[in-house]
């Protein structure tokens, strides 16, 4: 009988994070390089300073929203002759009503939450079935519930989440296991620059747990679902919210 490996363990793999220079995306990376990984992170810029758990991940300039930089990303992945997991974890939110939305940021929004990680799982499942893989696609709690002025955002993460049942489903013959994960509130440095001490103060009131999550508890979540202690789960969309979307 095969026994189920059981191992946080990343040493030699190889692994992909989209927009993970800052927040809960440079958090992911800090964590997969302390536990091993050969990480591939991307941003928009052309050159980035960052200050990993350890040795520096090789850095791919990638701006969603640009089709040719994302072809040029997606030739990058075919030609790996090694993938073990892929998060698309880069994504942009505009708040809008119905009737202040342009067709431009809709658009925008699509390519980058919902396009661009179709196309960039798309080139990843090509290399990761010789050996299995994990795919995750980071989403949002507005992938299940609602707030005024979120259309495009919305939809795009809720098409995220259903892309990745349909992927779980094509991918599952292969040993590849996709899934979804969906934070809620987190206290990043984006956070806490877009909202006051206040405003931050009465929306930990409506969070059952009472605080912000850290970036660090978001990355640890990740971390398991594309370990291989994760050996069964595919095509979910895990919820990580301090139990604000059950209350």
């Amino acid at each position: 009988m095969n026994k189920a490996k059981h191992s946080l363990s990343f040493h030699g793999k190889v692994v992909i994070v989209t927009g993970g220079t800052r927040g809960i995306g440079k958090a992911i990376v800090d964590l997969y390089l302390s536990l091993g990984a050969k990480v591939i992170i991307t941003g928009r810029s052309e050159s980035t300073i960052i200050e990993p758990a350890q040795k520096n991940p090789t850095y791919f300039t990638l701006d969603c929203s640009d089709q040719k930089s994302v072809v040029r990303f997606v030739d990058f992945i075919s030609k790996m002759s090694r993938l073990d997991v892929l998060v698309n974890n880069a994504g942009i939110n505009k708040i809008n009503s119905i009737a202040d939305i342009a067709i431009e940021d809709f658009d925008n929004i699509y390519a980058v939450n919902l396009k661009s990680p179709f196309l960039l799982c798309q080139a990843a499942a090509s290399v990761m079935k010789k050996s299995g893989g994990k795919i995750l696609n980071i989403a949002s709690i507005w992938s299940k519930v609602t707030r005024a002025g979120r259309i495009s955002y919305i939809s795009s993460k809720s098409g995220l989440a259903g892309m990745t049942r349909g992927l779980a489903t094509d991918l599952a013959p292969f040993n590849i296991l996709v899934n979804t994960l969906s934070p809620g509130f987190v206290g990043t440095d984006l956070t806490y620059a877009s909202l006051t001490e206040k405003e931050i103060s009465q929306l930990c009131e409506n969070i059952p747990l009472g605080r912000l999550a850290k970036p660090e508890e978001i990355a640890s979540h990740v971390i398991f679902l594309t370990s291989d202690m994760n050996t069964y789960l595919t095509g979910r969309n895990i919820v990580v919210d301090g139990g604000f979307t059950n209350v």
